[in-house]
C-alpha cells in the first residue's frame, strides 16, 4: 500500500514542481529602474520619485513599484504609456498605489510588462459607456495597428489631493472614472521610444 502512495505522490509532486518553478525566478532576471518627478510636479513635490523592479516569471511579469516623496495617505493611480509626458499616447490602466503616513508606497502588478507589451485595435467596435463626466467614455475605437508601450506614469487619483500638496489641481482622465489629477512621475529619464519596458525579456 505505501508503494502504490508513493508511486501515486510522486507523479503529483512532480506535477508541482512544474507549476511553481517559473515562479523561482533568480534576481539576475530582474530588471531595475528609476522613476522621475514629472515636470507639472516638480514645483510641488521635487522630491518624488520612484523605483521599479521587473522579474520576468514564465508567461507574465512580476513589477514591484516602491514610491517615496509623496503625500501621505494619498491614493495615486499607474499606468502603462506609450510615452511619458503629453500627451502619453494610448496608456493601460494598472492599478493603484496608496501611500502610508511618511508619504511612500509599494504595489505588485502582475502582467505582460516587457518587450512584447503592446496596445492593438484590430477592427472599429461599439464600446460601452459608462463614465459621462469630463473625459466621458467613447463609445466606438478607432482601428490602430500594434503600438509597443514601455513607459510609466503615476497621477493623483483626485484632483483635491493634489491642489492639497500645492500642485495644479487640473483635472485628467487618468483614473478608474477618468477624473483624475496631474501626473506626478513618469519614464521620462528614458528615451520616448526606448521605455525601461523595452529592456525586458519575456
Amino acid at each position: 500500500m505505501r508503494n502504490a502512495v508513493m508511486a501515486l505522490a510522486l507523479p503529483a509532486a512532480l506535477a508541482l514542481s512544474t507549476v511553481v518553478s517559473p515562479l523561482l525566478a533568480d534576481d539576475d532576471d530582474s530588471v531595475k529602474f528609476s522613476m522621475v518627478v514629472s515636470a507639472g510636479a516638480k514645483t510641488c513635490l521635487p522630491n518624488a520619485s520612484a523605483t521599479v523592479r521587473i522579474t520576468p516569471y514564465g508567461p507574465v511579469e512580476a513589477m514591484d513599484v516602491t514610491v517615496q516623496g509623496l503625500p501621505p495617505d494619498t491614493d495615486f493611480d499607474f499606468f502603462v504609456i506609450q510615452v511619458p509626458k503629453a500627451p502619453f499616447g494610448v496608456a493601460w490602466y494598472q492599478g493603484d498605489i496608496q501611500t502610508d503616513k511618511k508619504g511612500k508606497g509599494k504595489q505588485r502588478f502582475i502582467g505582460r510588462f516587457s518587450i512584447e507589451t503592446f496596445a492593438v485595435a484590430a477592427g472599429s467596435a461599439p464600446a460601452p459607456v459608462v463614465f459621462s463626466g469630463p473625459f466621458p467614455d467613447a463609445s466606438i475605437n478607432p482601428p490602430f495597428n500594434p503600438i509597443q508601450m514601455y513607459h510609466l506614469g503615476l497621477w493623483f487619483n483626485d484632483p483635491n489631493d493634489a491642489a492639497k500638496a500645492s500642485c495644479a489641481a487640473t483635472v485628467t482622465p487618468f483614473n478608474g472614472t477618468h477624473n483624475a489629477g496631474i501626473q506626478v512621475l513618469n519614464t521620462s529619464n528614458f528615451a520616448d521610444d526606448q521605455g525601461p519596458l523595452r529592456k525586458v525579456a519575456p
